[in-house]
């Protein structure tokens, strides 16, 4: 399988995904955001949509547009304080819709978006390899440099507040991020299931961590196993890159939640 240049490029891609999804996917499941990644993806399938359109990058569509669609997700929430939910269910719809419109300017290219929908390691390519390293530095950077500031903010963003933090600055910038994260997954995962490698492995990490570092190391292996796992079973057995990384992560996670019945 390592004599494939392609494979080569796909499992460096997978450990990017597996460190940064569920790096960012702790923070977001402690604030109560999980749904975001699933909004973003949407608008990002729309990105893609559009730049194949304009015969760009799809890549860097996906990126432009899901950004813009991080800035409405601030905005909407700053509208709505009360029910921030409304906006990550209009961003979805949105995202959705819009990709839904744009392909029927072109039905030839209805057949090119499976590897986006769905994850393909063939169709990873060097730029996107590249790409997949800027955005993953850009994160990493940002989570060493505010790390205590978004530990804070993820409990209670009014204490945050008093203690001088920048909570709106550094949560629109964390969304941003959770943008990037979205771009990064796309190709190894698919813009389907992007949401579940933010989740999932934290959510098995929670049935085994102690702490709120722990959650982050632990969910990071178990995206390292599923990812690598998962690419593994799509080289051999030609299955989809996403849907076989998803699910070793489910399993995963019924695994630590059956474990930690039997110990109660």
């Amino acid at each position: 399988m390592l004599s494939y240049t392609f494979m080569q490029r796909a499992l460096l891609g997978g450990m990017l995904v597996a460190l940064i999804a569920p790096l960012m996917g702790t923070f977001v499941v402690v604030r109560r955001m999980s749904l975001i990644g699933d909004s973003l993806s949407h608008v990002a399938l729309s990105g893609v949509v559009l730049a194949v359109l304009l015969g760009t990058e799809p890549v860097y569509g996906a990126l432009g547009i899901t950004l813009i669609g991080s800035w409405f997700i601030f905005f909407l929430r700053e509208k709505y304080k009360e029910y921030e939910e409304i906006s990550l269910a209009v961003i979805m719809s949105t995202g959705i819709a819009l990709a839904s419109v744009l392909m029927g300017f072109s039905r030839n290219i209805r057949g090119n978006f499976l590897s986006y929908l769905f994850g393909s390691v063939s169709a990873i390519t060097t730029s996107d390899i590249y790409l997949m390293i800027v955005l993953s530095l850009v994160i990493l950077l940002f989570i060493w440099k505010y790390y205590y500031k978004l530990f804070h903010m993820s409990f209670d963003e009014e204490s945050a507040r008093a203690m001088g933090i920048e909570v709106d600055l550094i949560g629109k910038i964390f969304i941003f991020l959770i943008a990037f994260t979205v771009v990064i997954s796309m190709r190894i995962v698919g813009v389907l299931l992007i949401s579940s490698m933010m989740i999932i492995p934290v959510a098995a990490a929670m049935q085994i961590s102690k702490s709120f570092k722990e959650t982050i190391i632990y969910g990071i292996i178990i995206a390292m196993v599923s990812v690598y796992g998962g690419i593994t079973s799509s080289f051999y057995f030609d299955l989809p890159s996403g849907g076989s990384i998803v699910l070793i992560s489910v399993f995963i996670l019924m695994i630590s939640i059956f474990f930690k019945t039997i110990k109660k």
